[in-house]
C-alpha cells in the first residue's frame, strides 16, 4: 500500500521500507507499535503536534519511549513557549489521524524538529501516514525527506 509518505519518499528516490502491523485503537502507544513492528521502542519515533507562540504550527519527532521537552523544543524553534495542540485539531492541521501522524507529506509544510537520538540508529520507524504501517528508513534520508532540524528535544517519561 503505498501513502503519500511512501510517495514522496519515492520521489525523492529514498529506499524504505513498509512494515505492516494490526491496530489497537484503544492501545496506539508508540511502545506498542514498536513491540508489533519488532523493533526497541528508541528506535521507533512519534510525530507530535505542537504550536509555538513565534512559530506557530510545529511538528515534533522523538522516540516511542521518552516524552516531548516543551521547552527544549521552544528553544530550538526560537519560541517562547510551545504546547501540544489538541488531539481535535491534529487531523485538520496535518491531514493524518492519532496514530497516523507523519512528518512526509503533510497537509502544509509545517518546521519539523527531530530530537537528536535519531541520528544514533541505522534505520529508524516513523508513521507511514495510517494506523497499521510503518516506514523504516535511514534517518539521513528520513531527516531529508522532512527537512527536519535536529536537537536535544526529548525526555525519559516520568
Amino acid at each position: 500500500m503505498k501513502t503519500n509518505a511512501a510517495r514522496l519518499l519515492d520521489s525523492l528516490g529514498i529506499s524504505y521500507e513498509l512494515r505492516e502491523y494490526e491496530v489497537d485503537l484503544e492501545d496506539l502507544s508508540a511502545g506498542t507499535v514498536a513491540r508489533k513492528i519488532g523493533l526497541p521502542a528508541e528506535q521507533v519515533f512519534k510525530t507530535l503536534v505542537a504550536r509555538g507562540d513565534r512559530t506557530g504550527v510545529l511538528l515534533a519527532v522523538v522516540p516511542g519511549d521518552a516524552e516531548l521537552d516543551l521547552k527544549a523544543l521552544a528553544r530550538l524553534s526560537g519560541d517562547r513557549r510551545v504546547e501540544v495542540v489538541p488531539l481535535r485539531e491534529v487531523q485538520p492541521l496535518t491531514g493524518y489521524v492519532r496514530g497516523g501522524v507523519t512528518a512526509l507529506a503533510c497537509r502544509k509544510d509545517y518546521p519539523v524538529f527531530a530530537d537528536e537520538t535519531l541520528e544514533l540508529f541505522d534505520q529508524v520507524s516513523v508513521s507511514a501516514g495510517m494506523r497499521g504501517l510503518q516506514i523504516l528508513l535511514a534517518p539521513v534520508d528520513y531527516l531529508r525527506a522532512a527537512r527536519a532540524i535536529v536537537g536535544p528535544i526529548s525526555k525519559e517519561k516520568a
